[in-house]
């Protein structure tokens, strides 16, 4: 396994990988994906096994403390400096899932953004896996603002 950052050469298997792990309603698309890559390809990261991407992890920086829906499609509200490290989306492909990449991916980001300076790691999840990102240290927030793909969320917080 080798985890490293994204580069715009890997936006097809990204894209590719995005539609086979989310329903189409909460996916990124193509283009959404290659907004991200072009604003903050540093905060994705990419895990490959004999020169194939299986898995990734994706998100902004921001100063908020939870995530907004806007901010899946609009690259622009990153900031570099900010607070907080999100997460949206950690995706592996199926046939790769439940021998811990996705958990390496997961300590990967928190390493970053920890060296980084920053507060701490926000996403959300769908209640089923709430106790997973517990398992990995985040607290259960509640219910979130998101509503993105029709969806109930639940915002999970990383403080350091």
């Amino acid at each position: 396994m080798k985890v490293r950052n994204a580069n715009p050469e890997d936006l097809e298997a990204l894209a590719a990988i995005e539609a086979v792990c989310f329903p189409a309603a909460e996916a990124a698309g193509k283009e959404s994906i290659a907004a991200r890559l072009a604003v903050f390809p540093n905060h994705f990261w990419v895990m490959e096994e004999d020169g194939k991407i299986v898995a990734f992890l994706n998100g902004m920086v921001t100063d908020e403390n939870t995530i907004a829906d806007e901010m899946y499609e609009n690259a622009a509200l990153h900031r570099e400096d900010g607070a907080w490290q999100a997460v949206f989306g950690l995706d592996t492909l199926p046939e790769y899932r439940r021998q811990g990449r996705a958990a390496a991916l997961m300590k990967a980001a928190v390493a970053d953004a920890r060296a980084a300076g920053r507060r701490g790691c926000i996403l959300t999840c769908k209640e089923h896996l709430i106790h997973y990102y517990e398992s990995l240290g985040y607290r259960n927030c509640g219910v979130s603002r998101s509503v993105h793909g029709g969806v109930v969320w639940y915002d999970m917080r990383l403080e350091f």
